[in-house]
């Protein structure tokens, strides 16, 4: 029962995966889109190309932080599987609303929503949460502000350029730092779930003998964290959101790539510049943000740079309304899983 157990969170879990890949697949190649750099069908090329690229770039610091958000000694299988399934939930129904909501923290939430529902609060490293939920607000005020001061310099540093070849340049510009987001974004999310599986192979052998556990399951530890993981995860994680990508995620690319400002070839070359430059700062910390409200402050930065109505605040306050939503949500819906799991006997 609990093998099989094991091997449902793990498929479930690379579904999710997948579902992250169409779902955030608008973060990385919304401006490229919009722009119109690259057609819908290469930009998602493209994306998938540089999300598995990300495999053997990171060290596993994301990993380590997500398989921690709960203490996996005082929980069981069916509190991870009901977060898995919080998750995808979640993930489908802002997916269809096109509503680019943080498949992070809708993780997150439906992880530690279900151990609350398990063990109560003491369950949960509150650290962790904490630091998690603190970038729901300062990963986009970063971004914004990465971006504008981005976008400043280089307005200073080609004032004199002519404008016909500058355009050129950055319509190629663009593809680096579109290919640069879509590292980031493969670096930081596929971590994510690689995380969620090591989680669930600690609680299936938190009672074995170290020496009796098979290479498959081996998760290697140094100073107390996780340095090392099963090569089958990484690579079925790497696979798994690559093919979430080029499946695409259209609803929430018009909203990323229109709805928040209109995007110049330049502007995606700052935007994007900054969502990588965050990316890349906060995984090498371990701390997983979201992808979504990173690149949402960058596009909001590169408009502020026009003038500050150019942002259609409108539609911003609403996805903040869905960012502040998810983490909540998605531990209420987890915890109701559990529940209903255990009115069945399968808690």
């Amino acid at each position: 029962m609990n093998f099989t157990l094991l091997v449902a969170i793990v498929v479930l879990a690379l579904i999710f995966d997948l579902i992250n890949g169409f779902h955030d697949a608008a973060n990385s190649i919304a401006t490229v889109v919009s722009t119109k750099v690259l057609t819908p069908l290469q930009a998602v090329i493209w994306a998938a190309f540089f999300n598995f690229a990300a495999y053997g770039i990171f060290e596993l610091h994301i990993v380590d932080t997500i398989a921690k958000v709960v203490d996996t000694d005082m929980i069981n299988l069916q509190v991870i599987l009901a977060g898995i399934i919080a998750a995808i939930i979640w993930n489908l129904i802002t997916w269809y609303l096109g509503i680019p909501s943080s498949s992070s923290h809708t993780l997150v939430g439906g992880f530690a929503g279900a151990a609350i529902a398990y063990s109560g609060w003491s369950v949960v490293h509150s650290d962790k949460i904490l630091k998690i939920a603190a970038f729901i607000f300062l990963a986009p005020m970063i971004g914004m502000f990465l971006s504008y001061f981005i976008s400043i310099a280089l307005i200073w540093i080609f004032k004199s350029f002519n404008p016909f070849r500058l355009k050129r340049w950055f319509n190629k510009g663009q593809l680096f730092s579109s290919a640069l987001l879509s590292l980031g974004h493969g670096g930081n999310d596929a971590q994510k779930v690689m995380g969620i599986i090591s989680a669930s192979l600690l609680v299936y052998f938190k009672s074995a003998d170290p020496a009796s556990i098979p290479s498959w399951a081996h998760i290697h530890f140094i100073d107390g964290k996780i340095h090392d993981i099963p090569m089958w995860i990484v690579i079925s994680c790497y696979t798994a959101i690559s093919a979430g990508t080029l499946m695409g995620g259209w609803r929430i690319i018009k909203t990323m790539g229109s709805k928040i400002t209109k995007l110049t070839p330049f502007e995606g070359v700052a935007a994007d510049s900054a969502g990588a430059i965050l990316l890349f700062g906060t995984e090498a910390f371990g701390i997983p943000v979201s992808t979504t409200h990173t690149i949402t402050g960058a596009i909001m930065g590169v408009g502020l740079t026009k003038r500050v109505s150019a942002v259609h605040w409108g539609v911003t306050r609403s996805l903040l309304y869905a960012w502040i939503l998810t983490i909540p949500v998605s531990m209420a819906l987890a915890a109701a899983i559990y529940w209903i799991f255990k009115l069945l006997g399968l808690g």
